[in-house]
């Protein structure tokens, strides 16, 4: 059984890009979903061809303007581009409609403020696909938070140590900031999506000696809670030792217990590995014990059903907020463009006497 609230009447879904995630995912999810797939449309006309064939989509548009124009009203316009065509794509788009933008929402700050105008001049009802917090997983996590389970969470870690093949996106290359708006958002807005906008950031994102051409590959990322709440990010995607010691991870802890799940799609990458789900609850007079919960669905391609789903159960009045809106996705940007003020700004210098 899917853990999401489900429209009851799904709508229409036009895709706006024929990548690999609309491949990998997208397209896997509605289909998992039942919900239906008008169109979809591609610079590279051939892709968009190729994915109606296997994905039974009646429609094939020659660009995003037909696509625009063409789709029924109150089709839902899923924008699967790269950040860079966001913004024109949008200008395109029917005034008052619904669209689902993929992360990041534009390259930086700037970006993002320029998208948030144009989606609150044209009344767009917008989500972006922040699909992480729709992880089974998370979700499952989550439930046993709000039912008090672990206690108050004082502490939330995400650790990432993986081999990822980056050739597999050749954009990547030249951009002037990768890892983290590419990659790290997704833990950033995971742990807003828990504690809320933080106070301050501390962050260093670099290079790795095996992906030159890219502008990182590697970052350190604290949040700043207060005394109280601990919260990190640390990823390196250079780890081409094995399988043994890498690892990919959500962890919370709190005042009665811990919960920890693996990101197995991260690992052994394309092919990923099992995830998996476990939590200790503290026992008086009982030594700690870490339980596993079989938890069904992964990342991928489950947690793009949640994304949509989020969006259309809020269209039909079903959902009262929308909590991946472009103006949450927003404040996601602003703490990822405090972690490159803190990159450039540098570390304390060590003093010598």
């Amino acid at each position: 059984m899917l853990p999401y609230l489900l429209p009851a009447a799904p709508r229409a879904i036009t895709i706006i890009g024929a990548g690999g995630i609309v491949r990998d995912a997208h397209l896997p999810a509605y289909r998992l979903a039942g919900f239906p797939v008008h169109g979809i449309c591609d610079l590279e006309a051939e892709r968009s061809r190729a994915l109606a064939t296997e994905f039974g989509i009646g429609c094939v548009y020659a660009d995003a303007a037909e696509a625009f124009a063409g789709s029924p009203d109150g089709t839902v316009f899923d924008v699967a581009a790269p950040p860079a065509a966001i913004l024109g794509l949008l200008d395109q788009a029917p005034p008052g409609s619904a669209v689902l933008i993929q992360k990041p929402l534009g390259r930086e700050i700037n970006e993002a403020r320029a998208i948030r105008a144009l989606c609150r001049q044209k009344g767009l009802i917008a989500a972006v696909n922040f699909q992480l917090r729709y992880a089974p997983a998370i979700i499952a996590a989550r439930r046993l938070i709000d039912e008090g389970k672990i206690g108050d969470v004082h502490d939330m870690e995400v650790r990432v140590t993986v081999f990822m093949p980056w050739s597999l996106w050749p954009f990547l290359e030249g951009l002037p900031r990768m890892e983290i708006p590419l990659h790290s958002i997704h833990y950033v807005d995971l742990i807003r999506s828990f504690f809320g906008d933080p106070a301050a950031v501390w962050a260093r994102t670099l290079k790795h000696p095996d992906a030159p051409r890219l502008a990182s590959a590697r970052s350190n990322i604290i949040l700043d809670y207060g005394d109280m709440r601990r919260a990190n990010v640390t990823t390196n995607h250079g780890h081409r030792f094995g399988l043994k010691h890498q690892e990919a991870y959500v962890k919370w802890e709190g005042t009665r217990g811990a919960i920890k799940t693996r990101l197995g799609l991260l690992m052994d990458y394309p092919r990923g590995a099992p995830d998996a789900f476990e939590y200790c609850v503290l026992e008086e007079g009982r030594e700690p014990e870490w339980r596993t919960l079989e938890v069904a669905g992964s990342w991928y391609p489950h947690a793009f059903i949640g994304t949509m789903s989020a969006l259309q159960c809020f269209l039909e009045g079903s959902a009262a907020t929308l909590p991946n809106s472009v103006e949450d996705a927003y404040r996601t940007m602003e703490v990822v463009e405090a972690a490159y003020g803190s990159n450039d700004g540098g570390g304390t210098p060590v003093t010598h006497d």
